[in-house]
Formats: structure tokens, C-alpha cells, sequence
């Protein structure tokens, strides 16, 4: 079988099985699940074949002509190289995993079957960001993306809470997405083409303006899918939707397809946007670490995380080095040195211990029967054992404890701030000192001291189908960061980074990450007991009240924007459409008009015979001196 066959095969093999649930197995949740389950291996095991196989960009780099219009052609197409082998082994592996948990934790749910159908179509969608080889192609994908966290976050549609998030998470969304689109079509207009490979490929035209804003336009796309500020509020909602959903989409893949595509598009940055991604990801790496402190609810920590790391990986990418190799074509290569691998690298590493967290929290929710809340918890360790390890495994690895793999991408980027800017240096060190504190303050009420309420008094393991999953994510979480000292099967998808990696050769022993452990982990350690109330907010009510005000502005703001600006703009909008447009300039015209022909009409029809005598006279005449060639 040829490496194209394998790749479409793992493309369409997820849009069948949602097909097949969609039309014939909405009722027969057991069925659907087995069907979508199967589709999620056959992706994994795609994925790894492309991977392991060695085939890149010249043995699959297929596309089609699929649209037509003038000089404007769109097609769909596949490139599949270093970069796009690793997204889709993470995408197929971690997919696996959850796909094979959601057996377990959504074995009683009556809408099984139009879950697992949700979960293969975003399978589906994913990976089709991972291989195309154009931007409109990206988009399209990008957009089904967003229709697929839609259905699944509105899984629990009867509750107003979860309706309300998934609408949210969708109209946020399309704010950035707009961003993007324009983006595409300004690349288009400037370049001519919006195929990756060929713009890969430039002349002097970096030096136009609107060069400078396509990098900046395609980075709203990012800001909305990953969540950066300002358009982070939807995801801490997005919790609204299963356990498994959150650690597929809004913890390992769909949040990390801005990152993605950030690296795709290297080859259109500049060192001005490259300034303004590495801010923007600093700043909400900071933002999100400050309110997960004051959270109490299990997923909405794990939310906030997510939201700190992805700015840790935006950072990342934003820190590079632009430089400029020959192509062997006609102009050069925009190549990002030591950014793009070391925002991968943590990419990839987040994507393990980050869904491994999610799952374990939906294991303990699961054996708590749904109690959420980790001021109600406590005593987990001996009632869950095995749940207890790998969770563990996964905060240690968030963490940055030595040798774990968090411990390797994190120090990376933060040896990387240190050699390109202080400041952001300071942020992301005093980011890791918050994610060790809030992550260990979030594991210790959880799992150690005495149960809490009468769930965690009798909390429970759960089954085969969902402790797999958290061994297999757990073994990863611990050995995710060798594997660039051992093997070499992505390629350049890391490129530069592997000199910034502690005990890498060629790299310094760092020690400021264990520094920075040892200070959150301990803080966190130190301060909180197992009670049932947050000793932050009893002791320092001023600190945790102006870390809820940090955490609550945002909506706050937004709700006032809705409220007071854009409903009154709104208003006035209707106004002007109401009375001029439609009433006086279109209803006026138009009134006017008939109202002209209505009085001639009638002016013709007074119900007089002299008077229609009259006429016909004068219409003769009209006639007759027109066939006498007296008129025109």
C-alpha cells in the first residue's frame, strides 16, 4: 500500500464511521461506540505507519483540482512531512486513548451513539488540518473543527449551562476566525497562491505593508482555536462538555491546531509579528496561571493550565530566530530556528501529561458519581490507587519535575527566553512557579488527607477501559522527552531545540526549573491543608479577591461591550435600516412611484364615456401621425 493510500485512508476512515453512526446507529450506543473506537485505531495505526515508515513530503504530496473560478483554482491536497508525521502520530495515539476511556466513562449515558459519532468527525476534521497543503483547505477543516467542539461541548444540551458554553466557545471563535480568513485572502491577493509548499518560495515582497499584516491576520485564527487573550474566555466554559472532550479537544489537539498552524506559516513571518506572538503568549501564560489559584473545580484548574501552556507554546514560537536559506528555487526560505521545534517539542509533551491529567480527572469525577469539586474530595490515594499513580505521573510532569517529560520542553523554552529576551524570561519563570502551585495544591486536596463528603468517602476505580488509557498516556508523560536523544523519526519537526534541552549534549545543566519547583511544589505544600475551604481566601482574602477580579474581568468586560455597546450599536443600526433605508429611501421610492402610475391610471378611468371617446380620438391621432413619419 502506497504512503498516499495510508494517509487517505486515515483521513476518511473517522467521516465514514460518523457517516455510519449518523445514518444507521443513533440508537445503538454499543455499536457506535465499537464503530468509532475501530475508526480511532485504524487512525492510530495510520498515523505511526506514515511516521515510522520514513515517508515524507516526496512520497505523499498528492492534490486535486477541486474548484475552479477564473485564474482562482482551490484544491485539496495532502503534504505530509516531518511536521505534519508528528501532529497525526499525536492526534492518533492520544485520540486512541480517549477514544478507548470514553468506553468506560460514557458506558451509561443515553446519547452514547451521537457522542462517539461527534468524536469522529472531529478525528476526522483534525487530521485534515494536519494534512492539507493549503490555507483554504486549513480553514475549511479549521472551521469543522469548531463545529465538532460545538456538538461535543452542547453534548449535555438539556443543561442551560452547557448550552450556553458550546454557543460561547462557537461565536468567540468565529471573532478569530475572521481574523484568519482575511488573512488568506490578503495572502492570496499579495502572493498569488495560498499552497504552503509554494509559499515557501517569496521574492521582495516582505517589504509591502500588507505583508506584515498577513502573519498577524492568520495569528487571530490561533488566538481564537488556542485561546490566547484576549479571546481566551470560552475555553475554561468549554468544561461544560464530557471529561473525554476535554482532553481530546481542549487539551491535546484542537487547541494545539493554532500552534500548528503557526508553524506551517512560518515561512510568511516577520520580526515584528514574531514580537507580537511572543507577548501575546507570555501574557496569557501568566493570565491563566494566576486564576487556575483560585479555582475549585477539578477541570476548570486542568482549563487553566491548558490556556497557561498553550502560552508557554506561543511564546515559544514567538522567541525564534528568522533566517533566510536558499530554496533551490527562485528566491529563499523563511526558516524560524530553535522556535518552531522548541514550541513542538512542548506541544507534543503537553499533549501526554496534559491528557493524561484530563482523563484522570474524569476517572476521579467518575468515581466521585460526578462531584467535581476538590474541596469535596480528599482521601483519593487509597480509594483510588492506580488513578492516584498516573495522576501523579502527570502533575510531576506539568510540574517540571527532573526527567519527566515536561521537565525537557518547559526548560527548553524557558532556556530559550533567557538567551532572547529577559522580560519574557521573568514571566514564564514566575508562570512555572505558579503551575507548580496550583497543580500541587489541586493534587494534594484531591487524593491525599481524609475524604471530604460522602462521595469521596466512597469514590471507586474504575474499569479496564479507563485505567489502559491513563498507563499508556501515563508511560508517555514519563519518557515523552527522550525521545529526541534516541531517535530520529520526526525529522526537522525539532529543529534547534535539542541544544536547549537540559543534559542534551552540547547543553548546561539548567537547574532554574528544579529551583522553580521546589518553590511552587513547596509553597503549595507548606500553605494548604486538607479542609474544606480555600486557606488562600481565609488567610490572604485580599490576594485571592484580586485574583478572582483578574480571573472575572475579562467576561465582565465583554458583557458590558455586549450590554452597552454593541446591542445600543445594534439599535441605531435598525433605526437607520427601519426609517430611511427600508421606510423612506425604499418604501418612500417605491410608494412614490406606484403612487405617480396610480394617479395617471386613474386619471384614465373616471367611468365616462365622452372622456374614453376622447381618448380614443386622441390615441388615433398619436397613431396616425407617427405612421406618417410627423413623430421621431
Amino acid at each position: 500500500m502506497t504512503p498516499t493510500c495510508i494517509a487517505l485512508i486515515t483521513l476518511l476512515t473517522p467521516l465514514v464511521s460518523a457517516a455510519i453512526i449518523a445514518l444507521f446507529l443513533r440508537k445503538q450506543g454499543a455499536l457506535a461506540s465499537t464503530v468509532s473506537v475501530v475508526a480511532a485505531a485504524v487512525v492510530a495505526a495510520g498515523a505511526l505507519m506514515l511516521a515510522f515508515g520514513g515517508h515524507r513530503e516526496a512520497a505523499v504530496n498528492a492534490s486535486v483540482e477541486w474548484l475552479k473560478l477564473g485564474d482562482f483554482t482551490l484544491s485539496l491536497g495532502i503534504k505530509f512531512d516531518d511536521l505534519a508525521a508528528l501532529m497525526l502520530s499525536i492526534v492518533g495515539v492520544v485520540g486512541l486513548a480517549v477514544h478507548v476511556f470514553s468506553l468506560g466513562y460514557m458506558h451509561d449515558d443515553a446519547s452514547k451513539a451521537r457522542f462517539f459519532g461527534g468524536l469522529s468527525i472531529f478525528m476526522f476534521s483534525m487530521i485534515g488540518i494536519v494534512l492539507a497543503d493549503n490555507l483554504l483547505m486549513i480553514f475549511i477543516f479549521w472551521e469543522l473543527v469548531g463545529f465538532s467542539s460545538y456538538v461535543l461541548i452542547n453534548h449535555y444540551h438539556e443543561k442551560a449551562s452547557a448550552s450556553d458554553a458550546s454557543k460561547k466557545a462557537f461565536i468567540v471563535n468565529r471573532v478569530g476566525d475572521f481574523g484568519f480568513l482575511l488573512g488568506i485572502v490578503m495572502c492570496y491577493w499579495s502572493n498569488g497562491t495560498v499552497n504552503l509548499t509554494e509559499l515557501g518560495h517569496f521574492g521582495e515582497t516582505h517589504s509591502l505593508v500588507y505583508s506584515r499584516l498577513i502573519p498577524l491576520l492568520l495569528f487571530c485564527g490561533a488566538i481564537g482555536k488556542s485561546a490566547q487573550m484576549p479571546l481566551q474566555v470560552w475555553l475554561p466554559d468549554a468544561m461544560e462538555g464530557p471529561t473525554p472532550v476535554s482532553a481530546l479537544i481542549h487539551a491535546a489537539t484542537m487547541v494545539a491546531a493554532g500552534i500548528y498552524m503557526l508553524c506551517r506559516i512560518q515561512v510568511l513571518m516577520l520580526p515584528d509579528a514574531l514580537t507580537v506572538i511572543m507577548w501575546v503568549g507570555a501574557i496569557t501564560a501568566l493570565y491563566a496561571a494566576l486564576c487556575a489559584i483560585t479555582q475549585s473545580d477539578i477541570k476548570k484548574v486542568l482549563a487553566y493550565s491548558t490556556l497557561s501552556q498553550l502560552g508557554y507554546m506561543v511564546a515559544a514560537f514567538g522567541l525564534g530566530s528568522l533566517e533566510l536559506v536558499p530554496s533551490g528555487k527562485e528566491g529563499t526560505l523563511v526558516v524560524i530556528t530553535a522556535g518552531v521545534g522548541a514550541a513542538m517539542f512542548h506541544l507534543t509533551t503537553h499533549a501526554f501529561f496534559k491528557a493524561l491529567l484530563f482523563l484522570g480527572s474524569g476517572s476521579v469525577i467518575h468515581g466521585c458519581h460526578h462531584e467535581q469539586d476538590i474541596f469535596k474530595m480528599g482521601g483519593l490515594k487509597k480509594k483510588m490507587p492506580f488513578t492516584f499513580i498516573t495522576f501523579t505521573i502527570g502533575v510531576a510532569a506539568i510540574c517540571g519535575l527532573p526527567f519527566l517529560s515536561g521537565f525537557f520542553s518547559k526548560d527548553a523554552i524557558l532556556h530559550l527566553a533567557q538567551e532572547k529576551n529577559t522580560a519574557v524570561f521573568a514571566i514564564l519563570a514566575l508562570t512555572a512557579v505558579l503551575t507548580a502551585f496550583y497543580m500541587v495544591r489541586m493534587w494534594k486536596l484531591t487524593f491525599l488527607g481524609q475524604p471530604r463528603s460522602h462521595e469521596a468517602e466512597h469514590a471507586h476505580e474504575g474499569g479496564l477501559s479507563m485505567t489502559a488509557p491513563l498507563f499508556v498516556l501515563a508511560v508517555l508523560a514519563l519518557v515523552g522527552g527522550y525521545a529526541g536523544h534516541f531517535f530520529n523519526i520526526y525529522g526537522h519537526a525539532f529543529d534547534g531545540v535539542w541544544s536547549q534541552i537540559p543534559f542534551a549534549e552540547g547543553a548546561e545543566p539548567y537547574i532554574t526549573s528544579i529551583a522553580i519547583l521546589v518553590v511552587g511544589a513547596g509553597a503549595a505544600l507548606f500553605f494548604y491543608k486538607s479542609a474544606t475551604s480555600d486557606t488562600l481566601e481565609e488567610k490572604a482574602p485580599a490576594v485571592f479577591g484580586f485574583l478572582s477580579v483578574v480571573k472575572a474581568s475579562p467576561d465582565a468586560l465583554y458583557d458590558w461591550y455586549v450590554a452597552k455597546v454593541q446591542q445600543r450599536f445594534a439599535m441605531l443600526l435598525e433605526f437607520i435600516e427601519r426609517i430611511f433605508l427600508s421606510g423612506l429611501i425604499i418604501r418612500g421610492i417605491v410608494s412614490g412611484t406606484v403612487g405617480l402610475i396610480g394617479i395617471g391610471a386613474r386619471a384614465l378611468h373616471v367611468g365616462s364615456l365622452h372622456a374614453y371617446v376622447y381618448w380614443f380620438l386622441f390615441g388615433s391621432a398619436l397613431l396616425w401621425a407617427y405612421a406618417a413619419g410627423w413623430l421621431f
